[in-house]
């Protein structure tokens, strides 16, 4: 007996036309076109505005309450206000493309409503990554970034932020601080551009605002190079929200809620969910949890209080909630009460979570919810193609192009080992990177195309309308020393499935090599709960532990097991003591692995597990 599933309505990338060209590589468009958009950000913040004024647009809990208090909401009428209001204090200030606002800050009211403020009267801003300035110790990145951008005015929390501006800031650009002061250092307080009245150079600024203006430069996370700044412009942004209503139709069906967490100097939360909420005059509650045991809390009480109607979350954030709702009666009727979809995005989610989600959903509401997968990147604004089908939608599918989107795949070698790059053509794809003019030639083809890197292929090749599947990254595949290929992203993928809950990621090493070796990131919490040991224990002793130790042994054996040839089967495995390093480029702030440089900065953990040094205590061999 099929599931039945809450019923939503979907469109825009539910078939595809395909062209088949003399040099080997398709194109696929949808067959529905895209709709019309309009011309900048502000103008749906105008419009519910006038339309819904008294609406919710954002709320933050009172961060002046230990643990948080009652909600304080900002209505659109009051951030188109506001948006005026220090819209004015940043045409005053001369503020432009060459001089912008760097925001070090992560999601908080006063991030958003500067972002506001910059949209309508057309100067670009500079979401950073919080952990840039908090987390890292040399500050090279945030370095980087403001060097590239060279902003007039940087804005930030408060003193926290202080280090970082001391290391990173001139000392002739503005400071502004929502709260407190700095040492040493002239602050402008948030509150005084707030207090600044709308005049005539506002709304000429405002005026002049047209599609080809630059909304913000998103900082790619630098997994290989430096980060690049991508061009976002109001024509890419207002785009690719057309799309997602058009391939997400309920969105349009009532005003969308969302409890969301990811970072706004990230495309997936500050492109796609803030605008999904403003595109469709919907309200968006910032969480301040984490998709850890420890910040999963504050996720947990937000959804026991706000019911989303769609909700999006990192594989991690989706497990730990749905571990949650198990024993948690109210959390489970708040988050099933009106959920439409589930998505995901950061990594694959395992299947046992995912089925647990249908029966939880199913014990609740009597009908499974729909998960909604994709692809889409910062280069794009950032979503190119969506899996919507209910059903038919597994972990890997990307689907097929929305409205707008022209999709080539390219073939990338010959063989049976050969892989196809996805790439993108349309209005959402950046005009380039800010003050890289060489690396925006490199990022496109002949015809136009923006070269992603990624690799896909069909779910079925007889059956274009199934859609696509990830096929991993293609510069991350190699060759062993016998010319076998070895396709790193679906072994990484199949590894953390094998290894839940246990591993979070993995690199896979061997190049050159006699045959496979992989280097484990496992999840500190979840090897805690499994040795039944607390927060002070060392990291090396919990590894140490005899039950973790059996975990990985077992698991390496079933890997090996596993395995039909030297291309696919595991034959050592290393468990990482150290994590990887912000700093060294090994993760990302949002926690993505970066292959080459774990490899690069830790050669001789490699060499030595090459070696089977039986004095490692993190290193398995299979039990032949």
């Amino acid at each position: 007996m099929n599931p039945t599933y809450r019923d939503i309505r979907v469109g825009g990338c539910l078939d595809v036309h395909v062209e088949r060209r003399a040099d080997g590589s398709l194109l696929l468009q949808s067959t529905e076109p895209l709709g019309d958009y309009p011309a900048r950000v502000t103008d749906r913040l105008e419009q519910w505005a006038a339309e819904a004024p008294d609406r919710t647009f954002v709320a933050r809990r009172d961060p002046a309450v230990a643990g948080g208090g009652d909600w304080i909401r900002i209505s659109y009428a009051q951030m188109l206000d506001r948006a005026r209001r220090i819209g004015q204090a940043l045409v005053a200030r001369g503020l432009s493309a060459d001089r912008p606002i760097a925001i070090l800050s992560d999601n908080d009211l006063e991030h958003l409503t500067l972002a506001a403020a910059a949209l309508w009267v057309g100067v670009p801003y500079v979401p950073v990554s919080a952990a840039y300035s908090l987390v890292s110790t040399d500050h090279a990145k945030l370095k980087h970034i403001l060097g590239k951008v060279t902003p007039g005015l940087v804005f930030a929390a408060d003193a926290r932020f202080a280090r970082a501006i001391a290391n990173a800031v001139p000392a002739d650009v503005e400071v502004v601080l929502a709260q407190g002061t700095l040492e040493d250092r002239a602050v402008t307080p948030f509150a005084a551009l707030l207090d600044t009245e709308p005049a005539a150079q506002e709304q000429a600024a405002h005026a002049a605002v047209g599609p080809d203006t630059i909304a913000k430069f998103l900082f790619t996370s630098g997994s290989t190079k430096q980060p690049k700044g991508v061009i976002n412009t109001h024509r890419m942004l207002c785009a690719n929200q057309q799309m997602l209503r058009q391939s997400l139709a309920f969105l349009a069906d009532e005003p969308p809620v969302l409890v969301d967490w990811l970072p706004w100097n990230h495309t997936f939360g500050g492109n796609h969910n803030v605008g999904i909420t403003l595109y469709n005059g919907g309200t968006l509650y910032i969480d301040e949890g984490k998709p850890t045991p420890a910040g999963i809390a504050q996720t947990l009480r937000n959804l026991r209080e706000i019911s989303p109607t769609v909700y999006f979350n990192v594989p991690k954030g989706l497990e730990e909630i749905a571990f949650a709702m198990e024993r948690d009666d109210v959390l489970r009727e708040s988050l099933f009460r009106r959920v439409k979809a589930f998505m995901f995005a950061g990594a694959g989610l395992s299947q046992a979570v995912w089925n647990q989600l249908d029966r939880l959903a199913e014990r609740t509401v009597g009908a499974r919810i729909p998960v909604i997968t994709g692809l889409g990147m910062t280069e794009t604004a950032p979503s190119c193609t969506f899996a919507v089908r209910a059903g038919d939608v597994r972990s890997g599918h990307i689907g097929l192009p929305v409205p707008g989107v022209q999709v080539k795949l390219v073939p990338d070698g010959v063989g049976p080992h050969a892989k196809t790059e996805i790439r993108f053509r349309g209005p959402n794809v950046m005009p380039g990177y800010w003050r890289e003019p060489e690396q925006t030639a490199e990022a496109f083809d002949e015809e136009g195309f923006y070269r992603t890197g990624d690799a896909v292929r069909w779910v079925d090749a007889e059956r274009p309308q199934a859609g696509l599947f990830f096929d991993g990254r293609i510069a991350e595949d190699f060759k062993l020393d016998t010319g076998t290929f070895v396709s790193v992203g679906p072994m990484r993928a199949r590894i953390v499935a094998e290894g839940a809950p246990c591993v979070q990621d993995v690199v896979v090493a061997g190049m050159n090599r006699s045959d496979i070796g992989v280097l484990v990131l496992p999840r500190i919490d979840e090897c805690r709960r499994l040795a039944g040991a607390g927060p002070e224990l060392p990291v090396p002793e919990l590894l140490h532990h005899p039950a973790v130790r059996e975990f990985f042994q077992g698991l390496t054996d079933r890997l090996w097991a596993a395995g039909t040839g030297s291309a696919n089967r595991v034959a050592r495995l290393h468990v990482l003591a150290e994590p990887p390093s912000l700093d060294r480029g090994e993760i990302t702030d949002k926690g993505s692995i970066n292959q080459r440089a774990v490899l690069t900065h830790r050669a001789a953990l490699v060499e030595a597990m090459y070696e089977g040094s039986s004095s490692d205590p993190f290193l398995f061999l299979p039990r032949r």
